[in-house]
C-alpha cells in the first residue's frame, strides 16, 4: 500500500516500541536539503537550528521511551551527499538520541537489499523507493511481508556495522 507524506508521518512518530531504518541510497536528492547541501559544499558554516525539526522530533521519541535507529551503508570514496550527512545532519540526529551506525561495504559484500526500508515494532515494514539519483519515487507499506527477512537483514547490517562515532573513514 502505498503512503502519502502524512500516513508515513504517523508510522515515524506513531511506533510503541521501535523504529529502525535501512539506508543504502549513496545520495538522496531531497528538495529540502538542497540549498543547505549547495552551502556545505561551497564550504559556509552550518546553519542555526540545522535540522532542528527532526531533533525535536527524536527527542520527543526517546523522552517516551522509544528507540528509534539506523544503519547508513557507504562505500568510499563517500560521495558529496554522505560527507554533507556525516558533518552537519548526523552529529545533531546523535545529540537528539538517534542510534545511528555505518556500515562500511567498501570491502564487504554481504547479503543485504539495495532498498532503503523502515521497520516499526518489528512487525510493520515501510520500504522507501528512490530512483538511481536518489529521488524518492514512493513510500510503501509492505503488506504481509516476509519479517524473518527483514529481522535478519536488520541483524546482519547491525553486528557490521560501528556507531558513528567510531566510525573511521580511510583517508
Amino acid at each position: 500500500m502505498l503512503l502519502d507524506p502524512v500516513q508515513f508521518r504517523r508510522h515515524l512518530t506513531g511506533f510503541d516500541r521501535s523504529a529502525w531504518r535501512f539506508e543504502t541510497q549513496p545520495t538522496y536528492t531531497m528538495p529540502n536539503e538542497q540549498e543547505s547541501l549547495a552551502g556545505f559544499l561551497a564550504g559556509r558554516p552550518k546553519p542555526e537550528g540545522h535540522n532542528s525539526g527532526w531533533h525535536t522530533t527524536v527527542r520527543a521519541l526517546v523522552a517516551d521511551g522509544k528507540s528509534i535507529g539506523r544503519v547508513m551503508t557507504v562505500r568510499e570514496p563517500l560521495t558529496d551527499y554522505q560527507r554533507y550527512q556525516l558533518a552537519w545532519g548526523i552529529p545533531g540526529n546523535v545529540a537528539a538520541g538517534e542510534d545511528i551506525r555505518i556500515l562500511d561495504l567498501t570491502d564487504l559484500d554481504l547479503d543485504l537489499p539495495p532498498q532503503d526500508f523502515w521497520l516499526f515494532d518489528e512487525s510493520v515494514v515501510v520500504d522507501l523507493n528512490f530512483r538511481q539519483d536518489g529521488t524518492l519515487v514512493n513510500i510503501e507499506r509492505r503488506q504481509d511481508p516476509d519479517l524473518a527477512r527483514y529481522l535478519e537483514w536488520r541483524d546482519v547490517a547491525l553486528a557490521h556495522a560501528v556507531p558513528v562515532g567510531e566510525w573511521r573513514p580511510r583517508l
